[in-house]
């Protein structure tokens, strides 16, 4: 016996290292048919550890105060060694964090990922996803720049709008009257602690949860149904070495991708970091247009879509929120026979595309002014969203289905 089969053997004796390897890696068997689409949960972990990363360095030159934290970024950008880097990875690894959270999602909602019996794995998905809403809102004003403070001065304020407890529920969450010092402490105890160590417990979870019901294929077939004499799905492959080796391909098309903006675009015209937000807050001025990030505009053109009631925007708060607490509800809004969109019918690929175009259509409003006539398209595409989720029951049900074969299809 080797000296490393030696040290492995002790190892194993006081802590499960080799059936971990092998229950999460080498002996855990994923369908053999996944696609491009599969990329992206993968990708997802490595943009939290690429941000977990670059935030810890940034956080040794970043000042939590007011009156230093904007000149604490400018140092970090001109004069700490490879500052401007760290920075602009973490800022396009925000953005890019949600492009492929999104694109992730939509997979789940082509292949039906959500439905028995991973409903429990979609479930920490969104928490996972709202958790990432909290975690780019928060670290969006510790920039302190004019977008950042008066970005965070409206979200905060929505708050208000809650009936009794408003007023006194955004006071709480900003800490003072008004945003202040205290606010930016917080919200940097909140981004940098707090927040990060519920997501990665999130992310934990996910996967447990996946490993034990196994993933979903671009067939919708389970494969544990259909076993070798050793237990082993037929249409099941090794995760390491298959997978691993494959989603190295993915990484570094991605990779390529997020170095080219972090080179040559970090700003993305002003979709990734705005021009106002090179300006210092100024409590006194504010910006012609305030629109959050590129990722919170479909739900904020929403906000906007609802016209006030009483001179409140409570009824516009209620729709944002009520728009993403639906997506919690969707394995059990679909009564479809089967899980792939491969399988569907016409209905439901119809439904699909409307609430994609209704999405990408609320994003791009949610970022322009609520003139008239944008606000009537963002009522136009709201009623379209929340269509496809509160007409679901019946347009799945209805909706004609081809078979599902009994093996993958590749």
């Amino acid at each position: 016996m080797s000296a490393m089969q030696k040290l492995m053997g002790w190892v194993d004796d006081r802590f499960p290292l080799t059936a971990t390897y092998k229950a999460h890696l080498s002996e855990y068997y994923a369908p053999k048919n996944f696609n491009f689409w599969y990329f992206f949960g993968s990708l997802a972990l490595l943009v939290l550890v690429l941000q977990i990363v670059t935030g810890i360095f940034l956080t040794m030159n970043y000042k939590p105060d007011s009156e230093l934290a904007f000149a604490s970024v400018e140092y970090i950008m001109r004069d700490v060694d490879w500052g401007w880097l760290i920075r602009y990875m973490h800022s396009t690894g925000a953005s890019m964090f949600f492009v492929v959270v999104y694109l992730h999602m939509f997979r789940g909602l082509m292949y039906g990922s959500y439905r028995k019996p991973r409903e429990l794995i979609w479930i920490f998905g969104v928490l996972i996803y709202l958790m990432l809403m909290a975690e780019a809102f928060l670290g969006y004003l510790l920039p302190w720049g004019q977008m950042s403070y008066w970005g965070a001065q409206v979200i905060v304020n929505l708050f208000a709008a809650v009936p009794f407890i408003g007023e006194d529920l955004s006071i709480w969450i900003r800490g003072d009257y008004v945003i202040s010092d205290a606010t930016l402490n917080r919200f940097f105890a909140f981004h940098v602690i707090a927040l990060p160590l519920v997501l990665i417990a999130l992310v934990a979870v996910h996967l447990v949860a996946l490993h034990e019901v196994g993933s979903n294929n671009p067939d919708g077939v389970e494969i544990k149904k259909k076993k070798d004499a050793n237990g082993i799905p037929l249409d099941g492959i090794p995760f390491h070495p298959y997978y691993t080796v494959k989603d190295i391909v993915g990484v570094i098309v991605f990779l390529m991708v997020f170095s080219a903006i972090v080179f040559f675009a970090p700003t993305m015209g002003g979709y990734f970091l705005e021009a106002n937000n090179f300006i210092p807050a100024d409590p006194l001025k504010t910006p012609p247009h305030i629109a959050p990030l590129w990722y919170f505009t479909p739900f904020y053109a929403i906000l906007r879509a609802v016209p006030p009631m009483f001179g409140s925007q409570f009824p516009g708060v209620v729709a944002m929120g009520l728009s993403i607490v639906l997506l919690f509800f969707l394995p059990w809004l679909d009564r479809s026979k089967v899980k792939s969109i491969r399988y569907r019918g016409p209905i439901y690929k119809i439904a699909l595309a409307l609430f994609i175009v209704s999405f990408v259509g609320l994003g791009y409003l949610g970022l322009l002014p609520a003139t008239p006539i944008a606000t009537l398209f963002a009522q136009v595409f709201s009623v379209i969203y929340f269509l496809f989720f509160l007409l679901m029951p019946w347009y799945t049900s209805i909706d004609k289905t081809k078979p599902e074969p009994e093996r993958v299809t590749g």
